[in-house]
């Protein structure tokens, strides 16, 4: 892949440049938990965004995307949103140079191979290399965690996207063989080890995407603020789904509203499978995580209401084969992937049985993807 992206690089622009890859992200088990103070359970994998990037005289940054085939030159001082992929990248560049950091203009070369639209935070892993570059490159000597804080400010104030700190954080702290526990607010951390002996992470992307997925976030956020705030008022010193217990939800939110009290609920019971999840993964027991996965599925669809149809689908497509130990739908709901464990000799038999009852049922065709851990942005050698 180096040689590929240089010989790219060689053809749009003069010079020699450096190569930095940064992988997306799957979430083992914490879902909708990050924006209500509860920790997720990210892991990168082995599917990235790369840059190739050299420094130029000028204040001139050229760009180059081999997926869209698209070159963009613009001055550093006029830099401005837009409605594709150069958003992401002029985002970075824009908060490293507010936060006072000099540089130059560069060229730069973009390919993946994550695949947009799955869930696996391609945007975040593009805004983390091209972070990871620019640090390296004109020898900033910016901190892991102020680049993600870069990678994270640049979504939000270019794309627009109000998003938290998950993404990033896994794309650039990554480790193989590990999961990230990862706390949001404070940005603790530590990692836990994901060894999969004879088991594989397989991902199974429903190729739908329902429309009311923002709209229903939003609400879901709104729902579970007032849950809290109306625990706040009997129990001062909660600060977040961390202290709350479901004695206190039957007790103060249910006779309120049963709605608020359901999504509460599933805040509380999502932040506790994740400590146990962690229990088990530090002791090998593949099988009781599992079986939280697939008790994160039946809360997320019944409880948090965010699963469809399609989705729902595919987890009692699975539920049914010895070789999977648990699976679950994977990020914001209404669409995107699944997240299943597999024995390793069981995969190829599943995903042709699989691909055909969901082609009948749904009329959509299945995309599968197998993933490993992997380290997090790093040069390429």
């Amino acid at each position: 892949m180096k040689t590929k992206i240089e010989s790219i690089f060689h053809q749009k622009f003069e010079g020699q440049p450096l190569i930095v890859r940064s992988p997306g992200r799957i979430n083992i088990i914490g879902e909708h938990v990050d924006y209500n103070g509860g920790c997720v359970l990210p892991a990168a994998i082995d599917k990235y965004i790369y840059v190739a990037i050299d420094k130029r005289n000028d204040g001139v940054v050229g760009l180059y995307s081999v997926n869209f085939d698209v070159k963009i030159e613009v001055e550093l001082n006029g830099l401005k949103p837009s409605n594709d992929f150069s958003t992401y990248v002029f985002g970075v560049i824009d908060q490293v140079i507010k936060r006072g950091y000099l540089i130059s203009g560069f060229n730069i070369v973009i390919y993946g191979d994550i695949p947009v639209g799955a869930g696996l935070s391609s945007s975040a892993a593009l805004e983390s290399a091209v972070a990871f570059a620019i640090n390296e490159v004109f020898q900033l000597g910016i901190s892991k965690l102020e680049l993600v804080s870069i990678a994270q400010s640049a979504e939000s104030t270019f794309a627009g996207v109000n998003c938290g700190v998950m993404d990033m954080f896994a794309s650039i702290y990554g480790q193989k063989d590990f999961a990230i526990k990862l706390d949001c607010d404070s940005l603790q951390f530590e990692y836990m080890p994901l060894v999969l002996d004879g088991y594989s992470l397989v991902l199974f992307n429903s190729n739908v995407k329902h429309s009311l997925a923002s709209s229903a976030y939003n609400v879901r956020r709104r729902q579970c603020e007032t849950g809290i705030n109306r625990i706040k008022q009997f129990f001062p010193d909660v600060k977040t789904y961390k202290d709350v217990t479901e004695s206190q939800l039957i007790e103060h939110v249910l006779p309120f509203d049963r709605e608020i009290f359901t999504r509460c609920l599933f805040v509380v019971k999502e932040i506790q499978r994740l400590n146990e999840a962690c229990h088990f993964l530090a002791k090998g027991n593949l099988l009781a995580l599992g079986q939280h996965l697939y008790a994160t599925h039946e809360g997320l669809s019944k409880e948090y209401e965010v699963s469809c149809f399609e989705l729902d689908f595919l987890i009692e497509e699975v539920k049914r084969n010895p070789n999977v130990l648990g699976a679950r739908m994977m990020g914001g709901g209404f669409g995107g992937c699944t997240i299943n464990i597999i024995r390793n000799e069981g995969i190829a038999s599943l995903i042709d049985n699989v691909k055909i009852n969901y082609l009948n049922a749904t009329g959509l065709h299945l995309e599968v993807i197998k993933v490993e851990t992997v380290n997090g942005t790093e040069i390429v050698a």
